[in-house]
């Protein structure tokens, strides 16, 4: 069963070790929407920090500069290890690479390979018996050297506590299904709408939270277009040509809330990103969001985030 919201209790810690002539694009995918996501929580869900083999400096492959934190021999007990590599993973398949990625995964929960890096897990032994993906340019070269491995051709593979992902959008599908796991689904729903807004989700990895459902999504791009004038259950199921109890029995099956609960979010959720990106009044933020009053709005926003508009402004 989808959980709508997750209470936030202690953070997820990450650990990324990241690999001369990484992408820059697969490494953003990977932090911005865990970082969006501690923004729109106000609290830590996720924590992490970056790795280096030996603690100095990674060039990505567009020549940026990343200093990490500390190296591979200082890495702590954490969640996840999340291991980058893109071009030139060749030249890094080392066997001191493999003994630091053996040692290291131990310390981990689940391990997690983007882009090139499950060539470097599978030949540090981390991938036998498992199923796995890698970029699908390396893909034919990676079934032909690991047999010990089951290749396939996805966006995203998990299998038990080893996660792989193809490259750098797919590296968004696999940070969006942390979300959902570690933080719910209304928060995945803001960070998708920040990143996409009016545009789906890639195909590919329908992991849990994953709106896939077509009723669901048209309903909510319904709800997305009409903030300032809520439309009520009986008017969104006519427009969607459905039953209110379809559409009721269809989001609770898919989101886990109904549709009013996730309408009240989406409407609450634009107001706040008014507040804190505009100078618009609270007033005319109230009525673009469908609420008649500013007092009817400081309410609602004061009950769903626990803080006033203007605290919201000013934080």
């Amino acid at each position: 069963m989808p959980e709508w919201t997750k209470p936030v209790s202690t953070p997820v810690r990450i650990a990324l070790l990241i690999f001369d002539q990484f992408s820059n694009l697969c490494l953003a995918n990977c932090l911005e929407p865990l970082r969006a996501t501690n923004t729109l929580k106000g609290a830590q869900v996720f924590e992490w920090q970056i790795l280096t083999l030996n603690g100095a400096e990674a060039a990505s492959s567009s020549a940026m500069q990343v200093r990490p934190q500390v190296g591979l021999s200082g890495l702590k007990a954490c969640d996840y290890l999340f291991v980058l590599a893109s071009y030139g993973h060749d030249r890094h398949d080392t066997p001191a690479t493999r003994r630091a990625i053996r040692a290291a995964s131990a310390k981990a929960g689940i391990i997690v390979g983007m882009d090139a890096a499950p060539w470097l897990l599978a030949s540090a032994g981390v991938l036998d018996g498992k199923r796995a993906t890698v970029h699908w340019d390396l893909l034919d070269g990676f079934t032909e050297r690991f047999l010990q491995v089951e290749a396939e051709r996805a966006r995203v593979v998990r299998d038990g506590r080893v996660m792989t992902c193809a490259g750098a959008m797919s590296a968004l599908d696999l940070t969006l299904g942390l979300i959902s796991d570690h933080a719910g689904l209304a928060v995945r729903l803001d960070v998708e709408a920040l990143f996409m807004q009016g545009d789906p989700p890639v195909d590919g990895w329908h992991e849990r939270g994953t709106v896939t459902d077509p009723l669901v999504r048209r309903a909510l791009a319904v709800m997305r277009e009409n903030v300032e004038k809520p439309l009520s259950l009986q008017d969104l199921s006519r427009s969607l040509s459905c039953q209110p109890r379809t559409l009721d029995r269809r989001f609770r099956s898919r989101l886990g809330a109904p549709p009013g609960t996730v309408y009240r979010h989406l409407r609450l959720s634009s107001a706040r990103k008014m507040l804190e990106g505009s100078v618009l009044s609270v007033g005319e933020i109230a009525l673009r969001n469908g609420y008649e009053s500013p007092a009817a709005l400081t309410r609602a926003v004061k009950r769903y985030y626990g803080a006033t508009p203007s605290a919201l402004r000013h934080r």
